[in-house]
């Protein structure tokens, strides 16, 4: 069943999957919604490979606004939050068991 009109071009889910394990998920702003360029999202990459994940959140932070630095948080969790140079919102969260062990 193909979409007609103004989203006919859009994309409504794209998967992308990683060698090492992970899932990013995306789509396009729908016509019905207000479309803000950068900040109106944020990107989430989580997972239990501590050393991967400290090295895409070492890349993204080069030129970004680190608004909370990678760190074992409260809840047991290595997490960290930044805007990058693009204006894209990412949180980055290091399952427990790899956190603890790397702390």
């Amino acid at each position: 069943m193909g979409v007609e009109g103004a989203g006919a071009g859009k994309v409504m889910h794209g998967m992308l999957k990683t060698p090492s394990g992970f899932t990013l998920m995306a789509s396009d702003t729908p016509e019905q919604m207000e479309h803000t360029p950068g900040g109106n999202i944020t990107i989430s990459l989580s997972g239990d490979d501590a050393d991967d994940l400290r090295g895409w959140f070492a890349a993204l932070s080069e030129g970004a606004d680190v608004t909370l630095s990678l760190a074992v948080q409260m809840w047991g969790d290595e997490f960290g939050m930044l805007t990058d140079s693009f204006g894209a919102n990412w949180m980055v969260n290091i399952a427990t068991s790899q956190a603890r062990a790397q702390a």
